[in-house]
């Protein structure tokens, strides 16, 4: 009985560790900015594992959204390194209203904060959005 109540703790410890980095994306708010005619929301969805992940919105009544957010995005860490999205899975190009994610490759070792940053067409600054990761 004892070994059983022994592996059940540790089963459950390993689920616990393995699951923190989701857990801690999930606590990070949706953060939003709005210039230019078009808004933009970005939300970290996953921050742990083989892949980062943020779902971002891009929303304009001005025109169509043609951008390539893999292009655009960019992930910093502890205002440092800086890392290229390496995928977009969303919504093509067109229309007024986007959706997807945004994949990044893992940052090792984890940073205490991250920016991810957006460099539209035509906008003089890129969007940033901050996150406190400890």
């Amino acid at each position: 009985m004892r070994t059983q109540l022994n592996q059940l703790f540790v089963a459950a410890s390993l689920v616990l560790i393995a699951s923190a980095g989701a857990q801690a994306a999930s606590t990070l708010p949706t953060q939003s900015t709005a210039q230019a005619g078009v808004a933009v929301e970005a939300t970290p969805r996953k921050i742990e594992g083989g892949t980062w992940e943020f779902a971002v919105a891009f929303n304009t009544h001005m025109g169509s959204l043609a951008d390539d957010p893999a292009k655009e995005a960019v992930l910093v860490a502890d205002g440092k390194a800086t890392y290229q999205a390496i995928a977009w899975q969303g919504d093509p190009p067109g229309g007024h209203h986007r959706r997807g994610v945004l994949r990044f490759k893992p940052l090792s070792p984890e940073p205490k904060a991250i920016e991810l940053k957006i460099q539209r067409p035509n906008e003089p600054a890129p969007r940033v959005f901050r996150w406190l990761l400890h």
